[in-house]
This record gives structure tokens, sequence and C-alpha cells, in this order.
């Protein structure tokens, strides 16, 4: 397994089925184990976040669960529903 450092995920692109959601604006985890559970992303203005298959916190990201993420390259591939 490659490992990834989070300072080169900062902005980049999520997408999901060949279409792009937005940005990772940050990752979430557990304190207590260590365990990442959630990206936040910035949904691009196009996207009307209630169509999503995700949750939103209180500034409007995307809760994308870490279990969704498929592969990492130039972009964040997310695995649809």
């Amino acid at each position: 397994m490659v490992d990834i450092l989070a300072e080169n995920l900062s902005g980049k692109g999520i997408i999901m089925g060949g279409t792009e959601l937005g940005v990772l604006y940050n990752i979430t985890m557990d304190l207590r184990t260590g365990r990442l559970v959630n990206l936040l992303v910035t949904p691009h203005e196009a996207r009307d976040p209630e169509q999503l298959p995700f949750e939103q916190d209180e500034a409007g990201h995307l809760r994308v669960p870490v279990e969704r993420v498929q592969r990492v390259e130039d972009y964040i591939d997310i695995r649809p529903a």
C-alpha cells in the first residue's frame, strides 16, 4: 500500500461515477481509535447538495464516508451508492 500524506489531499477533486462532486475540504477522524471517518467535501456550485446521497454539516460540506473511497489518483474516486 502506498502512503499518501494528508497535505497532498487537500483541495483534491472528488468524483463519483465520472461526475465531479467538489473538492476535499478536510478529513474527520475518531480521536479514540484513530480511524478516519468522513471526507468533508465542498460541493461545486453547479451541484445541488440536496440531490446527493450524503449528509451535510452545518457549513454545507458533504460528509462522505471514507469506506466509499475507491482510489486516490489525480482525483479521489468515490464508489456510488
